[in-house]
């Protein structure tokens, strides 16, 4: 995919669109509900990324530990916040943790918390997570079947100490149906309920074509890209 620098105009546009259509929709919720805008970089060109630094972006999500790796290097000398948001292979784990993301959100089970602990405790690091659950209970998806979703939750947290789980992020059902949609959000949102009293914080849902629906079931955290790249 060719990496479309656009000017500053059309990003500070879409940017602020977002923004307000985020706001919109949070103040319908609860004017106290606080909705953090990820912004997902992993197709556009990097002086797009710099750009929107500029207009005040800092949370940015990259899908690939070798993109992250690139990116974090080209860019160090902003003060980005980087989330790994897609999936996360063994081989990756230990340049994963020399990159110290400020949150991996797709911690999609036991098998991937035990692989990551390992060479956590190895490295005497520990790293801020999300579990990733597939509320939609689709094939083509990672993530815990939400009726394991709890029990993964509490068994993390007591077998892996240096996985710090700080709460749950879900992609909505691949479907026009929106009652789909906001079934696989709902879902994931009364596990989270749930797991508040247990030290989830973060409610990750909600992308380019679904936020607004996500933000009303109850999303803290949304992962937007194309719809702020498009000029």
């Amino acid at each position: 995919m060719v990496e479309t620098v656009l000017p500053k105009e059309p990003l500070a546009r879409n940017l602020d669109a977002i923004i307000r259509r985020i706001e919109a929709t949070r103040i319908k919720v609860d004017e106290h509900h606080i909705v953090k805008l990820v912004v997902v970089s992993k197709y556009t060109a990097e002086e797009n990324i710099r750009t929107l630094y500029e207009l005040g972006q800092r949370a940015f999500g990259e899908n690939q530990v070798q993109q992250l790796e690139k990116r974090a290097a080209d860019l160090e000398d902003l003060p980005l916040e980087w989330h790994m948001i897609g999936r996360l292979q063994k081989n990756k784990i230990n340049k994963l943790i020399d990159l110290d993301p400020f949150l991996f959100q797709s911690l999609d089970g036991l098998d991937l918390a035990e692989a990551l602990h390992k060479r956590l405790e190895a490295k005497g690091k520990t790293m801020d997570c999300l579990l990733q659950i597939n509320s939609a209970r689709e094939e083509s998806k990672a993530g815990v079947d939400p009726d394991a979703a709890e029990d993964t939750w509490h068994a993390i947290r007591e077998r892996f100490p240096r996985i710090r789980l700080r709460g749950v992020m879900t992609i909505g059902a691949h479907t026009d149906d929106v009652a789909r949609i906001r079934k696989s959000f709902e879902t994931t949102r009364a596990i989270f309920d749930r797991l508040q009293s247990d030290g989830a914080e973060i409610c990750s849902m909600g992308m380019s074509g679904d936020f607004e629906l996500a933000i009303e079931c109850g999303s803290n955290m949304v992962r937007i890209g194309s719809a702020l790249f498009t000029p």
